[in-house]
């Protein structure tokens, strides 16, 4: 069976009540699952680039044993922009631009932090919103700040990342803002109240790609060059996409006590390394006294800035499926995985382990892991979901322009599973393993901790943290229906323990990350935070006074 064609739908969004249609839903678990989204209603040429949605899902049932499915549109000051004057907005390959500048699509990955919940995009600042309705709060930190890559009149366009780090000890948010003319690179630091943020530029490497996550450990932040390159050529309209994401890249440790003795603005240096191949996601243990470990998922064959077209034809020859349109290239090799220990002082680069089945393991799409302060200090298991093959979401294009550096021999006959995989955090030893059918579609897992806060724990740890000890829920698109598959973190072999569904027929556009966070309160409006208004300045008067207008009239609700 082929990828869900209901994986980009435009409907609508409703608040849904999900029953449990299998299994016994657990006693001891509670909090809220939360998801990313683009709105597809928004019109994205690429699928990833519509406005954010947020989803929550409560863990614990109500009275009738129903449990509440919550989306939202993120109501920023782009959206709200777009709303008052949807004829200005143009969807382009790599976001949405008008007049009033770009949208801040928050459209990624949820944030918590504490009892505060933050969405983020690698192409704006990270927006804040209320955990309990979702509401927009408020945008992190002044944009000059961020040293914005195209300045407008009002919503600049700023390259981040969609994976910044709470530090558990400063009690910050680490982030970063990267120029892609002159691959300069910058830290960025918000320390949880204010209208603004500090910056460092980072000396000694170039990143000619993007950002998309950066990980910590005790003493260091681990930026790396991630796999997504723009091309120029293909945003000015000027032809289709010709270039192929970097099969290598650098990758920098910066040290936190050089950044905190630095003042903002100055630069700070960085030591370099190169890693191979390609990355997107990484992980490290916050304990660095051994060494600073680094687990990489790399993305060789995956080019998620090529995107499916109408007139595609797909690995093997085929038309490709108008229903797919937007959606991104996906593997064309087999996922590699590894575990990397970086020695700053002697520049030495230590593969620890090392993951790849080219029988099994397509495409490493999405993990979850224990995001707790103790989990992070001792992980002990690194839950991957591999996509597995499709050729019907690879193209000829994309082929084309990878040419050699694909190895199409490789290529299954056809379309492989996708396997949940939980992997021994140092070794990379698969533990165990779940394959779904071929016509399910698995997403945005996050893991939950069994009985958080016992016996002194932090709030989002549990009894046993690190990770083997809980529970993982999954979101499963398929064209019946959508589900949410739970499983108990110690033994995914054993399949989904509990299953969540709405009513057949109902389902939902493709979730992209996912967080859990074990409150949904209110936000507390003493904390000072940057309001819209604080960004508008003389700029407002390069546009017409009717968008002027505008904008104030957004700004005064705000």
């Amino acid at each position: 069976m082929p990828i869900p064609r209901s994986i980009l739908t435009k409907g609508d969004l409703p608040d849904l009540e999900l029953t449990v249609v299998s299994g016994r839903w657990p006693d001891d678990i509670s909090g809220y699952f939360l998801i990313s989204t683009s709105d597809q209603r928004s019109n994205p040429i690429h699928a990833f680039f519509g406005d954010g949605i947020l989803v929550r899902l409560s863990l614990t049932p109500d009275a009738g044993g129903r449990f509440a499915w919550r989306p939202r549109v993120i109501d920023s000051p782009s959206v709200r922009l777009r709303r008052m004057r949807p004829e200005l907005f143009q969807a382009g390959p790599v976001g949405t631009n008008s007049p009033f500048g770009a949208v801040n699509a928050a459209n990624t990955a949820p944030l918590p932090w504490g009892d505060r919940l933050f969405a983020t995009w690698d192409a704006g600042r990270p927006i804040e919103v209320d955990p309990a309705t979702l509401a927009f709060v408020a945008e992190v930190g002044h944009r000059d700040d961020w040293a914005p890559v195209l300045d407008a009149p009002v919503l600049p366009s700023i390259l981040s990342t969609a994976h910044p780090v709470i530090d558990p000890e400063r009690g910050c948010l680490w982030s970063v803002t990267r120029d892609p003319l002159t691959g300069v690179l910058s830290v960025v630091r918000y320390d949880g109240s204010g209208r603004r943020v500090r910056r460092w530029p980072v000396e000694g490497a170039l990143f000619p790609q993007a950002t998309h996550t950066i990980t910590q450990t005790r003493d260091w932040l681990v930026l790396a060059d991630t796999a997504y390159k723009v091309d120029f050529d293909e945003v000015l309209g000027s032809g289709d996409r010709k270039v192929a994401n970097n099969p290598d890249g650098p990758l920098v440790l910066v040290r936190k006590s050089r950044l905190e003795e630095t003042p903002s603005g100055e630069a700070v240096q960085g030591e370099v390394f190169r890693i191979a191949p390609e990355v997107n996601h990484f992980y490290a243990a916050y304990d660095d006294s051994g060494g600073v470990r680094v687990l990489l998922e790399h993305t060789p064959g995956v080019d998620i800035g090529m995107y499916l077209r109408e007139d595609d034809l797909d690995a093997f020859g085929r038309p490709v499926d108008p229903a797919l349109r937007g959606m991104y290239c996906h593997g064309m090799s087999p996922a590699v995985t590894t575990v990397m220990e970086f020695d700053p002082v002697g520049g030495r680069i230590t593969e620890v382990a090392r993951l790849r089945d080219p029988e099994r393991y397509w495409q490493a799409e999405l993990s979850a892991i224990d995001w707790s302060f103790e989990g992070q200090l001792a992980p002990t298991r690194h839950h991957l979901l591999f996509q597995g093959f499709h050729p019907e979401a690879v193209s000829q294009r994309v082929l084309r322009n990878y040419g050699e550096r694909i190895d199409r021999s490789l290529f299954p006959g056809e379309q492989t599973p996708a396997v949940l995989a939980s992997l021994e955090r140092d070794s990379l030893k698969p533990l165990s393993e779940w394959a779904w059918g071929l016509d399910d579609y698995p997403t945005s897992p996050a893991f939950v901790p069994r009985a958080p806060g016992a016996n002194g724990r932090s709030r989002y740890a549990g009894a046993a943290p690190g990770g083997h000890e809980g529970y993982l829920v999954v979101i499963v698109h398929n064209d019946r229906r959508f589900r949410v598959e739970l499983f108990d973190a110690s033994d995914v072999s054993k399949g989904p323990i509990a299953v969540l569904a709405p009513p057949l027929g109902v389902v939902a556009p493709f979730m992209i990350h996912a967080a859990w966070m074990p409150t949904a309160l209110p936000h507390d409006p003493s904390v000072e935070r940057l309001r819209f208004a604080d960004d508008l300045d003389d700029r407002l008067t390069q546009l017409d006074p009717d968008l002027q207008e505008v904008v104030r009239e957004v700004a005064a609700d705000r």
